[in-house]
């Protein structure tokens, strides 16, 4: 995943800084002057995720990147089999299972493969393979679904938590796991660092063929294989609440800058947002929307989702596969 604040957002409270579209610098030249009535805020518990209709954010979907010594036909169809039954709706709902009801990722992922058929039609697999999951439960989750359609498929297969991508790439490279659930802008951009330097050129983007594209090519000089993405993703992401989602007909962002464009709107977000070409600047350029006033608050966490069901933000940046959200 690409996360936009990192360790800022526990140094910031939740507060409308400064000007209107400002968190204490200055807003997007044409944010003061909107004509446009825009949407006010309307508080309520539930938020609705928006669909980024014109793929404004890099394409974070989950994607299987193995060792390619220790790959096979059989293992890549395995994994792709879980890549094709998930979507946006069915990773919110494993991360709900997780998060709120609580399960094990293991249950969680046993649940899921029962009722999609993950296990099912599978073969041609032997032998040992280890299926690597970073630290937080999603990841966990994920490779516990790899682990059940590689067994269904003939492999032994075991899950093997790792902590952060800098700890687990090398050992993915180097064969000691057979198999990891990535994120492909995430993963393209690790690779690309990795082989061009620290200021290298964007290869990933909101046209997930072009970023599976690049990754496959940047994966090879590694000895990794790509498999096929999901169409589920865990990026930066936009929400309302239901009853501004229901008032205005809102179901993704074209139809937010449609209808809700302008000085009554309120957006929340990091402290960076309106600096940022994926958060404020990149709504007014992609979508021409405009906002009355920026409330300064985190990356997708406690206090972005307060602002907006307590009404003080219209629209708030959040994370498209956290589990408190509902698909639009």
């Amino acid at each position: 995943m690409i996360l936009v604040a990192a360790a800022l957002a526990s140094a910031f409270g939740l507060a409308a800084c400064g000007a209107k579209g400002s968190s204490g610098t200055s807003a997007p030249p044409t944010q003061a002057t909107s004509a446009a009535v825009g949407c006010a805020p309307e508080a309520s518990d539930e938020l609705v995720l928006l669909t980024d209709d014109k793929n404004l954010q890099s394409s974070d979907n989950v994607v299987a990147v193995a060792n390619s010594k220790g790959s096979s036909p059989a293992l890549i169809t395995a994994v792709d089999k879980v890549a094709a039954a998930l979507d946006q709706p069915k990773l919110l709902a494993l991360n709900k299972a997780v998060d709120v009801d609580r399960k094990t990722p293991a249950v969680a992922a046993k649940e899921f493969s029962d009722a999609n058929g993950v296990a099912t039609g599978l073969s041609g697999g032997s032998g040992k393979v280890v299926v690597g999951a970073a630290n937080f439960p999603e990841s966990q989750t994920l490779a516990e679904l790899y682990k059940l359609a590689l067994n269904a498929a003939g492999f032994s297969a075991t899950v093997k938590v790792s902590g952060n991508r800098e700890l687990y790439e090398p050992a993915l490279e180097k064969g000691e796991i057979t198999v990891f659930p990535e994120y492909a802008a995430t993963m393209t951009e690790f690779l690309n660092k990795k082989a061009n330097g620290a200021n290298a050129t964007q290869k990933a983007s909101g046209d997930i063929n072009a970023t599976v594209t690049a990754l496959k090519e940047l994966a090879t000089k590694y000895g990794l294989t790509v498999g096929t993405p999901s169409s589920a993703s865990d990026q930066n992401a936009f929400a309302v609440t239901r009853p501004v989602a229901t008032k205005y007909g809102l179901k993704t962002l074209s139809d937010f800058a449609t209808k809700c464009s302008g000085n009554a709107s309120v957006l929340a977000g990091p402290p960076e947002c309106p600096q940022r070409p994926f958060c404020q600047p990149g709504l007014q350029s992609t979508y021409n929307i405009t906002f009355g006033e920026f409330v300064q608050a985190d990356a997708g966490g406690p206090q972005t989702k307060t602002a907006l069901k307590t009404g003080t933000a219209t629209l708030g940046l959040v994370f498209s596969s956290d589990s408190s959200l509902t698909p639009a």
